[in-house]
């Protein structure tokens, strides 16, 4: 069926904790898509709605291809598993949980070594260039974390994390990863696409040696502005329209991941 509506692209299920699991699933199945998942490792997580003292998790172990939406556990920021079966993977928590629980309650929290992004993290350098459309868009909402303290296996490490990200959107860990933040999952996955969008183009054109041209900063201070001036058509979601229509890719695939 065509779709020309907005409001027929943005349709919602009625219960929120039923949409919510399904935009989780559909993150992880993209993912994969995309080449942004390794192996069963790395981890994304939603606060439930309602709560903000509980979050959805996958159970470790499960590949990201084969998430749905009700494989999800409800597990609260001490540990304690509320809803659903499995395994608890114990760098999922520390990282998230602190995120989750801090004074922003962070609702979704996206993390994983996606190459692109990880191959900036390792280098002296790893700040994004002024010199793509995408990479002026967040040139106020990275944080560059210089500190590798290895893996995060207590709480202190994930508070770190939340520290350093500040109020910024995405986290680039060296030597390690990324992080991405949202209010929802949408937007939160928003950050993840293009971020690592962003990380390539940029590898790929300091691969050739040659000098990179920056965008005078003039221009950059301009459009940074109408980044933040264009993030809805006519009141609609330019993030929210795009995530609709990755799950609408899913549901003709793998519609499965909404079950």
């Amino acid at each position: 069926m065509s779709l020309t509506s907005p409001d027929e692209m943005l349709r919602v299920d009625p219960d929120p904790i039923r949409q919510a699991r399904i935009d989780l699933a559909a993150a992880h199945r993209l993912a994969v898509f995309y080449g942004f998942h390794e192996g069963i490792d790395n981890h994304f997580t939603l606060l439930v709605p309602g709560y903000e003292d509980r979050f959805f998790l996958a159970p470790f172990g499960l590949h990201w291809s084969e998430m749905q939406a009700s494989d999800f556990m409800i597990v609260d920021l001490d540990g304690t598993v509320y809803e659903g079966n499995g395994l608890v993977e114990e760098t999922a928590f520390f990282i998230h949980a602190p995120m989750h629980g801090s004074a922003r309650k962070l609702r979704a929290v996206l993390h994983t070594h996606m190459p692109y992004a990880t191959a900036l993290a390792m280098l002296d350098e790893p700040d994004l260039v002024m010199a793509s459309q995408n990479a002026l868009g967040y040139r106020d909402d990275v944080f560059y974390d210089c500190d590798y303290n290895g893996l995060a296996l207590d709480r202190s490490e994930g508070e770190r994390m939340t520290r350093a990200l500040g109020d910024k959107s995405i986290l680039l860990l060296r030597n390690h990863g990324i992080v991405t933040t949202g209010a929802t999952v949408a937007e939160a996955f928003h950050h993840l696409y293009f971020f690592e969008r962003t990380a390539e183009v940029q590898v790929l054109a300091q691969s050739t040696g040659q000098t990179i041209r920056e965008v005078p900063k003039d221009i950059v201070d301009m459009t940074v502005e109408q980044f933040k001036d264009s993030t809805h058509l006519n009141g609609y979601s330019r993030i929210d329209l795009h995530f609709a229509a990755l799950k609408r890719m899913l549901d003709r695939s793998q519609p499965d991941y909404a079950a």
